[in-house]
């Protein structure tokens, strides 16, 4: 069975994803902390790593961060709150390779684990589905461009329509446009591909 390391401080979301994970045919391990996984697995090379963004001591970024500085580790996986969107894509730019926003569906948890053990040979494969979002990114306007880039800096609404000097609602429509176009169902797909684009760029 591939195995699955939950790393969160809060109990109940550990204990809850890892029966969710255990049901769903994956062996996990349960860690309350980034420094506890680290110290039973100093050079983790199996698995996936699913991951809170906000922990004390060593946060999902600086994991991520440490386990992608391996082109052998794992792949990682960031769980985020709503607020908490922009440290999501700092993790992603820091090697993880997915992020879900809270609250999530069981269903969004289990395609990411699937997603990430899929793409686990590295994160320019699969090939194909780059080429693809290259030529997704190529067919935006160049307003719809500003938009994804500010999203992907992790920019809010708000703060994107001040610099643009247009209406936050302006700024939804956009980012509606932008998702529709990219063919993203999420917010964090959207992200992911784009990320992913520019590291294969």
């Amino acid at each position: 069975m591939e195995l699955v390391h939950v790393i969160d401080d809060d109990d109940a979301v550990r204990e809850s994803l890892g029966f969710l994970l255990e049901t769903s045919g994956w062996e996990v391990k349960l860690w309350p902390s980034a420094q506890a996984f680290l110290d039973a697995e100093p050079d983790p090379r199996e698995g996936c790593v699913i991951t809170d963004v906000r922990m004390p001591g060593l946060s999902g970024i600086d994991l991520a961060a440490r386990l992608s500085r391996d082109a052998c580790g794992p792949p990682v996986i960031v769980i985020t709150g709503h607020a908490d969107v922009p440290l999501a894509v700092r993790a992603m730019k820091a090697g993880a390779v997915d992020f879900i926003e809270k609250p999530f569906e069981e269903s969004s948890i289990l395609t990411a684990v699937r997603a990430a053990f899929d793409r686990s040979g590295g994160p320019e494969s699969p090939t194909g589905e780059l080429g693809e979002v290259a030529q997704r990114i190529a067919n935006l306007s160049a307003r719809e461009r500003q938009v994804l880039d500010g999203l992907v800096e992790g920019k809010p609404n708000k703060v994107l329509a001040n610099e643009l000097g247009i209406s936050p609602r302006t700024v939804e429509v956009y980012r509606a446009n932008v998702m529709t176009k990219m063919r993203a169902s999420s917010l964090s797909e959207l992200v992911r591909m784009a990320i992913l684009s520019d590291r294969a760029g």
